[in-house]
């Protein structure tokens, strides 16, 4: 059985959500995350997959991520530099996650998926 959600008080290091979000944060994390999922990518064959995310961003993310254990970069030893970015186990945990959320995602009904495209509001 799941854990239960913490209540709105509960504090940073004690909430799961909120140390989810400090490792995960940001529009970007994780779809990263997602493209890693299929095996290691060089930076540019990952930034071609993320459709306007700016080469900055991406870099501070990777960075982020290797920091927190989530991603390594592995740089090779050949000319033009060859640098490879891949999930480590703990990133590739967060397997069951994205999954789940691709689930509830694929679930969503077009007429709620519209008006977030559309950024109506409910009541519209």
């Amino acid at each position: 059985m799941p854990a239960e959600i913490p209540s709105p008080q509960c504090s940073s290091p004690d909430c799961g959500v909120e140390r989810f979000l400090l490792l995960l944060d940001g529009p970007w994390a994780t779809l990263i995350v997602r493209e890693l999922l299929a095996g290691p990518l060089r930076f540019s064959v990952l930034r071609s997959k993320l459709k306007g995310i700016s080469a900055h961003t991406l870099t501070n993310r990777l960075r982020k991520f290797e920091t927190n254990g989530l991603v390594t970069r592995t740089v090779f030893a050949e000319i033009p530099p060859r640098v490879v970015y891949e999930l480590t186990p703990f990133g590739a945990s967060l397997k069951p996650l994205l999954c789940a959320m691709n689930d509830w995602g694929m679930a969503v009904p077009k007429d709620v998926l519209d008006r977030s495209v559309r950024r109506e509001p409910v009541d519209a």
